[in-house]
């Protein structure tokens, strides 16, 4: 049985939470895409973590976390979550890394940094994590795979030839200084020493575990709309978001996997540049963001405060419809009862017309909002276990979401813990 966790959004749609959670059932939890450019926030009984390599299944030792072969792997933030678990008294995760996922380089990071600075205000708001860098050279054939660490002969031919090339871009673009194929290589090295007991066969490790029946979780990084090809390009992120790629990232049968689980916000939030139609801003955005999820509205990798809007019909519907969502789980319905109306965007105006369908971007950016407002319920709701519990207006609020949508809400999220879930 395999399922596929993923983001209906923009990302931070609580993804982790949610994985963390039904790990508990599982035998296996994969990342599949994506790299350290995203974290996953989890509160349980260890304290809370903000993971941006680690798999979120990484609190349960019945579960073997994988690292997918679409993952960008930086192996430094890897070991430092490790290390970071393990010293505050979690037991160490049960931990397979592809041989087939491919390094971010220490050039990608400073490549992703040179560039940004050198588009200034017309920059992509990256998380200068390398993640841009890293796929273009992956799908330009010159990155590296974890199982070129074993072969130091080949590994340093091979490095000495892509660096003569990022050499003379970092000389002659950039104006920086050239980077030394040895010092590269001795870091490599100690990469090796670092991850030589985790790196293994998951294609075996997952077909056989698919045979035999066990439960596989597919995590996903990011949202449906910050895709490559079905986002808000080119203010995307650099690997498929969608549970489709699931498959590819994680190498998995297409026909095996048996439920997409799409997370979605109670209301919208966004990190980085790119259209927003349903955004909110100053004081209203202000109050929204630090009523939001645990700890308040920052992103779980830059700090960086997030943006903020009204929950996006359309948007959602349209993520829910690419991730091919068989089910979702509305999660942070508790940030919201300081309100007395809250207002859901369930069209949008372009060019004086309304339209339901999520557009291109040319056209998302001349997008305004058409919104319908709804009461608030003026309590809160965090610690309430049974659906019926909650107050009509936000029982009321779910339901509007959940007929726009068009797909089942099975789960409401309304705290940061594991136990705070409402199983409809």
């Amino acid at each position: 049985m395999i399922k596929a966790i993923v983001g209906a959004n923009w990302g931070d749609e609580g993804k982790g939470k949610i994985t963390d959670m039904l790990s508990t059932e599982s035998d296996i939890v994969i990342r599949f895409q994506g790299g350290a450019n995203a974290g996953h926030t989890i509160k349980n009984k260890y304290g809370k973590f903000a993971l941006h390599m680690l798999p979120s299944g990484a609190f349960n030792q019945n579960v073997i976390n994988c690292i997918g072969g679409g993952v960008a792997l930086n192996i430094p933030q890897l070991v430092k979550e490790i290390n970071e678990v393990v010293g505050r008294s979690v037991p160490a995760p049960k931990l397979m890394i592809s041989n087939r996922a491919q390094m971010v380089m220490p050039y990608h990071i400073l490549f992703d940094q040179y560039e940004e600075e050198r588009l200034g205000k017309n920059s992509f708001g990256s998380t200068k994590s390398g993640i841009a860098p890293f796929y273009s050279d992956k799908y330009s054939k010159i990155g590296f795979q974890v199982c070129e660490l074993f072969d130091e002969v080949a590994l340093k031919k091979k490095l000495a030839s892509v660096l003569e090339v990022k050499n003379i871009l970092l000389k002659n673009l950039y104006n920086k200084p050239e980077i030394s194929v040895l010092e590269i290589f001795n870091e490599m090295m100690k990469w090796r020493e670092a991850i030589k007991d985790y790196v293994g066969d998951t294609h075996t490790l997952l077909r056989d575990a698919e045979k035999s029946g066990k439960t596989i979780l597919l995590e996903g990084q990011l949202g449906a709309l910050k895709d490559p090809d079905h986002g808000i390009y080119p203010m995307v992120t650099s690997s498929s978001t969608l549970a489709g790629y699931g498959t590819v990232g994680a190498g998995v049968p297409p026909y095996a996997i048996k439920e997409v689980i799409t997370v979605v916000k109670a209301y919208s939030s966004a990190v980085g540049a790119g259209a927003f139609v349903s955004e909110i801003f100053g004081k209203e955005a202000e109050l929204m963001r630090n009523n939001g999820a645990d700890g308040g509205e920052y992103g779980a990798t830059t700090g960086r405060p997030r943006r903020m809007g009204w929950f996006d019909a359309v948007a959602t519907r349209y993520g829910c419809e690419v991730q091919g969502a068989t089910s979702v789980v509305l999660t942070v319905v508790d940030a919201l009862g300081y309100l007395d109306e809250i207002p859901i965007c369930t069209g949008y105006e372009i060019d004086g017309v309304v339209t339901k369908e999520f557009p291109v971007t040319p056209l998302l950016e001349k997008a305004k909002p058409v919104l319908t407002v709804l009461p608030g319920w003026k309590c809160d709701v965090d610690g309430i276990r049974k659906y019926e519990d909650l107050p009509e207006n936000c029982r009321n609020y779910i339901e509007f979401i959940e007929k726009e949508i068009g797909v089942p809400i099975s789960m409401v999220s309304n705290g940061p813990e594991r136990e705070a879930i409402i199983l409809r």
